[in-house]
């Protein structure tokens, strides 16, 4: 027995529905024949041992109507597309095959979207198909991110990232020291998450599922770095003592003074190798952990920092322990390496807790986003009041919010008045006023008035949860300028403990004692410091990337973050960005002999159905005038051109210059008074009947009142602006004007807006386009950089790589701003951690005592180290005291 669902076309009443359940029903085979008109399926149970499913669609169409399979639809990224023509290749490759209905390619996302029959042709055969054609066809990834335990250092954090793109289906595995986070892109048709959390665990690391309880990843951070804190006490209660006994008698010697006679080498060298012995044991196995880690990773093949750590001290360790058995045995030529361990190893932890510390700080702006939102919601339930967790609410829900309490999710006004605070998301500190039917964000604090509002969004559908993804993958991701410190960390460990065999058998081959050469492997070994190269990016990009979200700058990715700070053209999209985006009606032009409100009537009737924001400010002219709306007998939108509509049987064509000629409508005696309203900064819009212009409605929009003082900073940055818009060109000219624009892009289509984006970065410029994210999608993905203008309750804009939350221009700068703070801090980071590996390993290697200088001890070292990653972190905390310069 089989069951299967079919596409039926044709169908127009409930009638057809029962025909064509009729014809297949009468089928030899068919048990059951269920048609749903509203869905227009088909549920077919039939035993496929009688008859085929071609059979059941032919006598569905014997019927008069179509029967087709239903469709599996699948989503390919495509690579090598640059432009549309290739888009429309890519299409036509896919419609050829056998079985594919539909085939549509997104050249501005480079996505495939294919509908198809699951039972004639499978994914690999589109994909191939796609190769053929000249492209290459990947599965839509499924992104997931790891929580990842045991890293230590920048090595594993590339182990952890080699063991999950060795997996067959993983595209991308990007690791990210500071936050311990792996985010791995894989094709969930090849590979699970189990598979990859196993070849993790191989590799000597635990990946765990990421906390979505923000107490539960706080408290585990905090036992961690209590945890630090404890084996650094108990390495330093035993480590003073023993560097005291082990360095105080070379220093009483200086000055003729001796040690109580108990523990004096020279009276009872036996005791004093003993004691030493014994305040050593405490240490290690507090420092247990480098050990294990250290040795594990090393012969697995993947050495990192605690490899370094565990072959220098536990080569200083058995080497005094081999001297404690000389000693006991009478020969006292040996010499005892304990402190330097002890030290060593107390040191490298006082810098991991510092480190530790130090990284939690570095994500204190999620945490507080995160921390926000209430723990509780009271909502009305049965007419009375039900305080319930925030985890419980459901869409729908009507939640009363009092005055001074935060919102609990998002949602609508349904009673009340009150006004708002919606900073902590926006960055805006008056409140806004909210009323019957306004929308309010979840997290903002309810200033005065008290309020109920149905519940639309909830748990992670909130624009509080949406800004907390967004910065979370910001912070997750890595900027360009990263790979090179990448592919070092990848050789780094393994090179240092080439250099330190290759620096000790020098030196012994030179003529060096054991002792000399023994010092120089276990400096070279302790000094090297991957953690800095590996925290020198993502620190600053995650401190970067939480201010920005803290100043309503939404930065999606490090490459945003990174390539905004080389910006050198920025395109503005004129209405709603440069302008408020909520134009009036400024003058009213008749030509003949109707009225001013008989045209402004016929105008806002024929915008009714319209959303455009000129069409609006139409439409609101006439209700404020309280004209009546004539009915519409058909709407036709011409985009970039206007609408055509049929009222009282005549064809009225209302839209922009363009749209007239294009008519053949002479535009006899307004054209001079359409070039007086355009040079004011109007938009003039042209009203005709039955192809004869009866006049001109000229609507205005205002100028944002932060736009000119944001250009004059983007001129002051060096930052050539431009402004593009449908506006006609001397619209466009005055608008300009006002705020000093450098470009006009005037009379440009929306679909051509991609186009002249492109034009701008053949002049070899990296160009920014700034927009609402939507109308401007394929322009926001075309330019370098994307920044959607956004009101702070929709995050999600996929096509842009900035989200701005307020629609403010001076956020543009503060992004800017940002990127070039942040990058400069990346670049210090990464001079002091190259500068310090780069300096640091020829000087333990003994480059200055060729010279006559000292030999670097192992315990100043290990010193060196720990500061050199507290100091890459301390440098990208500056950047907490970032402010917007606007």
């Amino acid at each position: 027995m089989s069951s299967r669902t079919l596409k039926i076309e044709g169908m127009t009443c409930a009638a057809c529905a029962k025909a064509v359940e009729r014809a297949s029903k009468k089928l030899d085979g068919v048990n059951e024949a269920n048609v749903n008109f509203a869905t227009e399926k088909l549920t077919v149970n039939f035993d496929d041992s009688k008859l085929a499913l071609t059979d059941i669609q032919a006598a569905v169409e014997k019927a008069g109507y179509k029967a087709l399979i239903e469709a599996t639809t699948k989503t390919l990224k495509i690579e090598g597309m640059t432009c549309a023509a290739c888009a429309k290749a890519v299409e036509r490759a896919s419609k050829k095959l056998d079985g594919v209905y539909e085939a549509n390619v997104n050249f501005a996302t480079e996505k495939l979207t294919v509908s198809f029959d699951s039972s004639k042709i499978g994914i690999q055969d589109i994909k191939k198909a796609v190769e053929k054609a000249g492209y290459k066809a990947a599965s839509e990834a499924a992104t997931r991110t790891l929580k990842i335990e045991g890293m230590t250092c920048a090595s594993c954090a590339k182990a952890v990232e080699r063991a999950s793109k060795k997996i067959d289906g993983v595209n991308e595995a990007n690791v990210n020291f500071a936050t311990e986070k792996l985010t791995v892109s894989f094709e969930a048709s090849k590979v699970k998450i189990a598979d990859i959390k196993k070849a993790i665990e191989k590799a000597g690391y635990k990946a765990l599922e990421e906390e979505t309880n923000v107490d539960e990843g706080k408290n585990k951070k905090e036992k961690e770095i209590k945890s630090l804190w404890n084996r650094f006490i108990v390495s330093l209660v035993f480590g003073l003592p023993l560097l005291i006994i082990a360095m105080v008698p070379m220093i009483l010697e200086q000055f003729n003074y001796m040690l109580p006679a108990a523990i004096d080498p020279m009276m009872h060298r036996e005791v004093y190798a003993i004691i030493q012995l014994m305040l050593s044991i405490p240490i290690v196995v507090a420092g247990k952990k480098y050990f294990t880690v250290g040795f594990k990773t090393l012969f697995k093949g993947s050495p990192n920092m605690d490899s370094l750590i565990a072959i220098g001290s536990s080569a200083a360790v058995l080497y005094s322990i081999f001297s404690v058995v000389q000693i006991l045995l009478g020969n006292y030529e040996y010499h005892l390496y304990f402190e330097s361990a002890g030290v060593i190893l107390t040191l490298i932890t006082l810098g991991k807790y510092l480190e530790s510390v130090a990284k939690g700080k570095t994500s204190e702006a999620i945490k507080k986003l995160m921390g926000l939102a209430p723990k509780t919601a009271t909502i009305i339930r049965d007419g009375k009041e039900e305080e319930i967790p925030i985890d419980e609410v459901e869409v729908g829900d009507i939640v009363l919010v009092k005055p001074g309490e935060k919102v609990p999710v998002d949602g609508e006004v349904v009673e009340g008045v009150t006004s708002i605070d919606e900073s902590m998301l926006t960055g805006e500190s008056i409140p806004v006023e909210k009323t019957i039917g306004d929308k309010v964000i979840g997290a903002s604090i309810n200033k005065n008035g008290s309020i109920k509002y149905k519940a639309t969004r909830v748990g992670k559908d909130t624009a509080l949860a949406q800004i907390v993804k967004l910065v979370e993958e910001a912070q997750g991701s890595k900027a360009p300028i990263a790979k090179l410190a990448d592919v070092i960390s990848g050789y780094f460990v393994p090179v240092v403990i080439v250099l330190a065999l290759i620096g000790s058998i020098g030196w012994l081959l030179y003529g060096e004692s054991a002792v000399f050469a023994l010092t120089i492997f276990i400096s070279v070994l302790v000094i090297a410091c991957p953690c800095s190269l590996g925290l020198a990016t993502p620190t600053a990009i995650m401190v970067g990337t939480g201010k920005g979200a803290e100043y309503g700058v939404l930065i999606k990715s490090g490459t945003a973050l990174e390539t905004a700070h080389r910006i050198q053209t920025i395109v503005f999209d004129k209405t709603g960005t440069i302008t408020e985006g909520k134009p009036k009606v400024t003058d009213i032009v008749t030509s003949g002999d109707v009225t001013e409100d008989y045209l402004l009537q016929l105008a806002a009737s024929a915008e009714k159905g319209s959303e455009h924001p000129l069409g609006e400010a139409i439409v609101k002219g006439a209700e404020e005038k309280g004209l009546e709306f004539k009915k519409l007998d058909l709407f036709k939108a011409i985009p970039g051109h206007g609408i055509e509509v049929t009222i009282d049987n005549k064809k009225v064509l209302l839209g922009n210059r363009k749209l007239i000629i294009e008519n053949n409508i002479s535009l006899e005696n307004l054209e001079e008074t359409s070039n007086r309203l355009a040079a004011e900064g109007k938009t003039p819009m042209y009203v005709a009947i039955e192809n004869k212009l009866i006049g001109i409605v000229a609507v205005a929009d205002t100028v944002k009142e932060n736009s000119k003082k944001a250009i004059e900073k983007l001129h002051s940055m060096g930052i050539e602006v431009a402004m593009i818009t449908g506006d006609n060109k001397k619209t466009a000219e005055a608008i300009a004007k006002q705020v000093g624009i450098d470009r006009i892009l005037a009379e440009v289509l929306p679909q051509d807006k991609a186009n002249e984006v492109k034009k701008l970065q053949a002049e070899n410029k990296k160009v920014a386009m700034v927009g609402d994210g939507i109308n401007d999608a394929p322009a926001l993905a075309q330019a370098d950089v994307g920044i959607a203008i956004g009101s702070g309750t929709d995050v999600a804009m996929e096509s842009a790589d900035i989200v701005l939350m307020r629609s403010d221009l001076k956020d543009v700068v503060t992004a800017i701003d940002l990127s070039k703070k942040t990058i400069t801090n990346i670049k210090q980071n990464l001079f002091w951690a190259f500068g310090y590996n780069t300096l640091g390993i020829p000087v333990a290697m003994g480059a200055l005592y060729i010279f006559g200088g000292p030999l670097l001890n192992p315990m100043i070292a290990a010193l060196a180290m720990s500061l050199s990653s507290v100091s890459v972190l301390t440098n990208a905390l500056r950047l907490k005291g970032f402010r917007p310069t606007v």
